[in-house]
């Protein structure tokens, strides 16, 4: 009887893990660019980089990897993305491979070093959502209301052990399997 309760324990351990672990999703890492990297844009595609973010998701935990040469990246304020100035940055990075974090939602501006750059489109907006989200489980089965149900024993009845467990906790999976081994 020991191994059996062993064996059930074990079973609810793994599938709360698999749970688990197909709830939580994994925060990503960016390349500013794509493989154009960060790199002062030509003149017919000024728009680059806003027709980079507007095909990617940003959310608070991932993080924007530039990469470039003989340049730079500036994280600045709304009034420097607009205007490209760039005598009152936040952040300034001369790397050549460079990593900015998103840590919290809202807009980030980025712009090159070089105001001559900026003006020819090498800036960029992100917009950062809440975290990733977790997938919810799916909602459990409506039942009726417990007035228009009979009583019915739990096959967990059967089972004479010290150990309470409550199977409004657990999913119908886990009591399906229980009420296997119990018949065993």
């Amino acid at each position: 009887m020991t191994s059996l309760w062993a064996l059930v324990f074990g079973v609810i351990v793994l599938f709360a893990a698999d749970n688990f672990a197909r709830e939580v999703e994994q925060v990503k890492e960016f390349i500013v660019g794509g493989s154009e990297g960060w790199r002062e844009p030509t003149d017919n595609n000024t728009s680059m980089y806003d027709d980079w973010a507007t095909r990617m998701r940003f959310h608070v935990g991932d993080s924007l990897v530039f990469q470039y040469h003989n340049d730079s990246v500036l994280v600045v304020d709304k009034f420097g993305y607009y205007h490209c100035n760039v005598s009152h940055s936040i952040l300034a990075f001369n790397n050549g491979n460079s990593t900015v974090k998103l840590d919290r939602p809202g807009a980030f501006y980025f712009t090159s070093g070089d105001p001559v750059h900026c003006l020819k489109g090498q800036r960029l907006i992100v917009e950062v959502m809440s975290p990733h989200p977790i997938h919810p489980s799916p909602p459990p089965i409506a039942s009726p209301p417990e007035s228009a149900m009979p009583p019915v024993l739990s096959p967990l009845s059967s089972l004479a052990s010290p150990l309470a467990v409550s199977t409004s906790t657990l999913s119908p999976v886990v009591i399906a399997f229980m009420a296997v081994a119990a018949a065993v």
